[in-house]
């Protein structure tokens, strides 16, 4: 089967036709289906117009070429409808899942998280994927008749999964989550059952491996536009060895910025080719009926064969310390992490400096749900706000260059 080709929906797609539905129930649209309606929703919020100006790897300011939050979601959703095209599977769903899977990472990307989480270490601490599901089903606020976007359950389900079941059946968090649930899980789970004890639906599972995907290609691309590594740096990572060897044959005169270019272009086909094959093996052994067959399994349907998950890992290893532990990626993140604790720390002694709707609402809260709605602000925040308010409060504001 040629990857492009149109497959007919597959018995374990999820069908838009009987969705679980939504929390609050609506007139069905004239012209788009559930899971249309999902993605509509998600691009028109406004969490997803901030994700212009959220760090991905570099700060905004940095240079024009380098991928946003936004870009990075992107890039990840046009993998995940590939994918979902070549399965079979529901592309509209995919697409959703994938634009909407960072809407909670806060300024400064995992830095922004970190420090986050230690402002809030007494009351349960800060998760990206549970703040996700706060800003979808309660901190947009554009109908009248709910708070939130009002998602189907397929969605909500997929975006708290993003990395795969939380709990055993007894309801017992395993994995990252062995030491507790993120409350904001808990509290929503016990209003819509998400079943956090069985895997998401295939739709779900190509959108998280479309992620991945994404970052192996974009971090090198950004990596190498950056001076931090060159191509014959990662020319001895064996999969990138590969590609560029091919290339060398079939183009030896190629200068470095279309070298760089056409081997991204060729790794993301190669791991899109090998998800598709390894997915459609595991599937045809599983032979499920039904979206819930697939939620059942015992494992992922979707991923990469043995030597690609090995190939990825390769790459990682060497993203890892060459780029997201570079020396001057960890001074600006850590100048980034200070601003959001600044930040922090001010609000909290000085709730009247906050934005009026925001502070009634942390002076209405007490204790774990006053230092919540704090973080709910900053978590919205892109990098050129925080850094505003932070020059607005502090008489020195990191340049983080």
């Amino acid at each position: 089967m040629a990857i492009e080709a149109l497959r007919a929906r597959e018995p374990y797609a999820s069908n838009p036709g009987r969705s679980r539905g939504r929390l609050w129930p609506e007139a069905a649209s004239l012209t788009r289906n559930a899971f249309r309606r999902d993605c509509d929703r998600i691009i028109h919020a406004a969490a997803f117009r901030r994700l212009a100006h959220k760090t991905q790897v570099f700060v905004f300011h940095e240079g024009d070429h380098f991928r946003t939050r936004l870009t990075h979601t992107l890039e990840v959703a046009q993998i995940a409808r590939s994918l979902a095209r070549a399965l079979g599977l529901d592309e509209d769903l995919a697409e959703a899942l994938a634009l909407a899977h960072d809407l909670g990472h806060p300024p400064f990307g995992h830095a922004g998280e970190r420090a986050l989480d230690r402002c809030l270490l007494s009351c349960g601490g800060f998760d990206h994927n549970a703040q996700t599901l706060r800003v979808v089903t309660l901190l947009e606020r554009r109908y009248g008749a709910f708070n939130g976007l009002n998602l189907t359950w397929e969605t909500l389900e997929g975006l708290v999964k993003h990395n795969g079941p939380l709990t055993d059946r007894r309801g017992q968090p395993i994995g990252r989550y062995e030491r507790g649930l993120p409350d904001a899980i808990v509290r929503y789970d016990r209003t819509q059952d998400l079943q956090l004890w069985s895997f998401s639906g295939a739709e779900a599972q190509v959108a998280a491996i479309a992620d991945d995907i994404a970052y192996d290609a974009h971090d090198i691309d950004d990596g190498l536009r950056a001076g931090l590594f060159g191509l014959d740096d990662i020319a001895g990572i064996p999969l990138t060895h590969e590609i560029l060897d091919q290339l060398k044959k079939l183009q030896p005169a190629l200068d470095e910025a279309r070298t760089a270019h056409e081997l991204v272009r060729r790794l993301i086909t190669r791991l899109i080719e090998d998800v598709v094959s390894e997915t459609d093996r595991r599937l045809a052994a599983l032979a499920p009926a039904s979206a819930d067959d697939v939620r059942q399994a015992g494992g992922a349907v979707a991923g990469f064969s043995a030597a690609i998950a090995e190939a990825d890992g390769a790459i990682k290893g060497f993203l890892y310390p060459r780029m997201y532990r570079h020396q001057r990626i960890s001074r600006i993140m850590a100048d980034a992490e200070g601003v959001v604790r600044a930040l922090f720390e001010h609000y909290c002694a000085v709730l009247e400096d906050m934005p009026p709707e925001w502070a009634r609402g942390a002076e209405a809260g007490e204790g774990v749900g006053r230092l919540r709605r704090i973080a709910d602000f900053i978590a919205g925040m892109t990098d050129r706000y925080a850094l505003s308010e932070h020059a607005r409060f502090f008489k020195a504001t990191p340049e983080l260059r």
